[in-house]
């Protein structure tokens, strides 16, 4: 496997790492950087190695779950995040080393037979938020079809591509299906968007697998 495909997974960890070993540099003692660490400053660091673990391996992961296993223990930042470094430098090495796929391959893989498929198997597996947004990308694909096969155009007067909200909207006002399915569609867009941009508190695993069995009954019922 080529390891540049993890460097986005990489680099995210490595920050995080890096900022760690730079308050033990400074500290007076050798474990942890307890006296030259705030809360807030621990606090941001635990956030973002715990979302980078689970970006590169999944929520669900071994890796993920032992990193959680700390912060469910409680404690002081700088205590609970010295193992959760030790977690973050042990991925990073497996990363470069080649023994975790990376999302690419999975989601390339000729396991799939669809985006849907994929999707399912990402979120069975742990990846509901590069599930959500593979579901919410086939989603949007799919309005641009139906528009398109119904008449409506795909984009605005200055040429700009129509956000997949205008064309849910517009949809609707053609009477191509009513407005319940046009709240469903908002809402998955809206989860889709949450997954694009970080914000994964915001919904749970179930709510993505729900999401993918919902765009894919919506599909069927509404072909391009």
């Amino acid at each position: 496997m080529n390891t540049k495909k993890n460097d986005l997974f990489i680099a995210p960890l490595q920050e995080v790492i890096d900022e760690w070993n730079q308050l033990v540099s400074k500290s007076k003692h050798t474990d942890n950087p307890s006296d030259v660490m705030t809360r807030t400053q621990g606090s941001r660091m635990t956030a973002r190695a715990l979302a980078a673990i689970a970006r590169a391996t999944g929520e669900n992961s071994e890796y993920s779950k032992e990193a959680k296993r700390y912060v469910a223990g409680g404690g002081y930042a700088a205590y609970i995040l010295g193992p959760i470094i030790g977690i973050s430098e042990a991925l990073v090495s497996d990363l470069k080393a080649g023994y975790l796929k990376s999302m690419e391959e999975i989601i390339h893989g000729e396991l799939f037979g669809d985006y849907l498929e994929g999707a399912d198997h990402l979120v069975d597996n742990g990846y509901k938020d590069a599930a959500a947004v593979i579901a919410g990308s086939t989603l949007e694909t799919h309005l641009k079809q139906l528009a398109t096969a119904n008449g409506i155009s795909t984009k605005k007067h200055d040429g700009q591509p129509k956000k997949a909200d205008a064309l849910n909207s517009e949809i609707v006002k053609a009477s191509i299906y009513d407005k319940l399915e046009q709240k469903n569609v908002t809402a998955w867009l809206g989860l889709r968007n949450d997954a694009a941009h970080g914000n994964y508190g915001k919904y749970s695993e179930a709510q993505a697998k729900l999401m993918i069995s919902g765009i894919r009954d919506f599909i069927t019922r509404n072909p391009a």
